[in-house]
């Protein structure tokens, strides 16, 4: 069951300036910066109401983020969906036939478990779950 959009990632080449334009022009505050070693990012997240807009930077060229820059330039990379049982869902949507990228839940950002939905079943869309660290 989706519980709400968790947040929305955004990759950047260079997170500093973007936290920058984000802070001082857009006025959104910063709660957090951490690396994300298995993903190869560091992350930013800003609050906006009850969902977060999530900076992401590449810390390598071959990284998921990193590729993703090379091929599309910087922009809205993905939307995350907030959901109570990962493991669970993840059984949902691979009955439906719906394409996954992990078919298991890992660790992410904030210490979440997460997981990704191919963008071929969302109509172009990369779609990420999360479930909070407990």
């Amino acid at each position: 069951m989706y519980r709400k959009i968790d947040h929305i990632g955004i990759a950047v080449r260079d997170l500093d300036a973007a936290l920058a334009a984000y802070q001082a022009r857009l006025g959104i505050p910063l709660a957090h910066i951490e690396e994300v070693p298995e993903q190869k990012t560091r992350v930013a997240l800003l609050p906006v109401g009850e969902s977060r807009i999530e900076l992401l930077e590449a810390t390598e060229p071959e990284s998921p983020v990193g590729r993703f820059l090379a091929k599309r330039g910087e922009g809205i990379h993905h939307i995350c969906f907030q959901v109570e049982d990962l493991a669970a869902e993840l059984q949902v949507l691979k009955s439906r036939g719906v394409r996954l990228i992990d078919e298991t839940p890992r660790r992410g950002a904030h210490g979440c478990l997460v997981a990704f939905v191919h963008p071929s079943s969302a109509h172009g869309v990369l779609i990420e779950l999360s479930q909070p660290a407990q």
